[in-house]
């Protein structure tokens, strides 16, 4: 028996962001396991898309044969509630949340609340949700009326990978990995940094500079204000070898996030054997162990900047979270187990 799903995506695959890595890395490991998927692109622009491209989505969902699942990420499924209640009817849909669309940062309230709307009436049509971690499924079922048993939870995985050697020149390596947006926070992690000013430290921000120009421009017009141009550098969204050789020579990763469906950088990092810095929105409480870093309320400058001086100044804590953070990574999921999950969801779907 053939097993054949087809997985509707928003836009180019090879995104650099979280959630891209995490459809990408689905279809690899599904394929392994004998899944054959058809891979359809929805267009660009969601979860704002233009009439157009809302148009050219449901053409192109509606040639998907009667009777086959399809799999629709998040980003796009939350937006599209008159497509998937036609689609419903001869189809059975799962949708795949990263977190909730509601809940982007910087987004007035009207869009808040016309996001939520939509997302709450799309998702009822869902034969079955997939959401990226256990916070993000009891999100769903209190605040967006998903049933407990409609939904399966298939977190990020993680591959084995050398544990970082950190630096050795005597300037603590500070590592960010995430798309520059609002959400994650980087004008509050380098806003708490200028306090830091006498210590001897060095921020690498490695993420998609395109996702949003404007959030773009005012970091690097933060980092100026702030005199930090020769203590932060921003690459934009690198290679995975590259990416690779920055885990691999720093000393602590951080990411001052204002919301995480799950936090796969944190996850990460925890891998590479880092200690973390971070905030405690969303999911990141469950990624990061207690021992493995030190997690503050998001947007609180001031406590954020207390933990930072904290692990620049003391070598030995740095260590001890690093050793928590090897014995943690042991327990990660690998994305060999979370494809049997998402698979999972599918077979009973169908």
């Amino acid at each position: 028996m053939v097993r054949r799903f087809a997985f509707a995506v928003p836009g180019d695959l090879s995104t650099p962001t979280g959630g891209y890595a995490y459809d990408r890395r689905m279809i690899d490991e599904l394929t392994k396991l004998g899944w054959q998927i058809d891979v359809v692109d929805l267009g660009e622009g969601f979860p704002w898309p233009s009439d157009e491209t809302r148009a050219k989505a449901w053409l192109r969902l509606s040639d998907i044969p009667p009777g086959r699942t399809i799999v629709i990420d998040g980003l796009a499924f939350g937006v599209l509630p008159e497509a998937v209640l036609q689609l419903r009817v001869e189809n059975s849909l799962i949708a795949l949340v990263h977190h909730p669309l509601a809940l982007e940062s910087g987004l007035s309230m009207r869009q808040a609340n016309i996001l939520r709307t939509c997302e709450r009436a799309a998702l009822g049509a869902a034969r079955l949700v997939i959401a990226n971690s256990a916070k993000t499924a009891r999100h769903l079922t209190r605040d967006y009326g998903v049933a407990a048993d409609r939904i399966v939870v298939a977190c990020p995985g993680t591959d084995p990978v050398p544990v970082s050697q950190g630096s050795a020149d005597g300037i603590v390596r500070l590592l960010a990995v995430g798309s520059i947006v609002p959400r994650k926070g980087f004008d509050v992690l380098v806003a708490a940094l200028a306090t830091l000013t006498e210590l001897p430290w060095h921020l690498t921000i490695v993420g998609d500079r395109t996702r949003d120009l404007q959030a773009a421009a005012q970091l690097d017009a933060d980092i100026a204000r702030l005199k930090l141009t020769d203590r932060v550098t921003v690459t934009g969204a690198v290679s995975d070898a590259r990416l690779a050789a920055l885990y691999a020579c720093a000393d602590i990763f951080t990411l001052a996030s204002r919301f995480e469906g799950y936090g796969m950088a944190y996850s990460e990092a925890i891998a590479r054997g880092l200690p973390v810095i971070g905030t405690t929105a969303g999911a990141i409480p469950e990624t990061v162990p207690k021992k493995v870093g030190l997690l503050v309320p998001p947007d609180d400058t001031g406590a954020l900047a207390v933990a930072l001086r904290r692990l620049i100044v003391h070598p030995e804590e740095r260590l001890a979270m690093a050793a928590a953070a090897q014995v943690a990574a042991k327990h990660l999921p690998t994305w060999q187990e979370s494809a049997k999950c998402f698979a999972g969801a599918i077979e009973a779907a169908a």
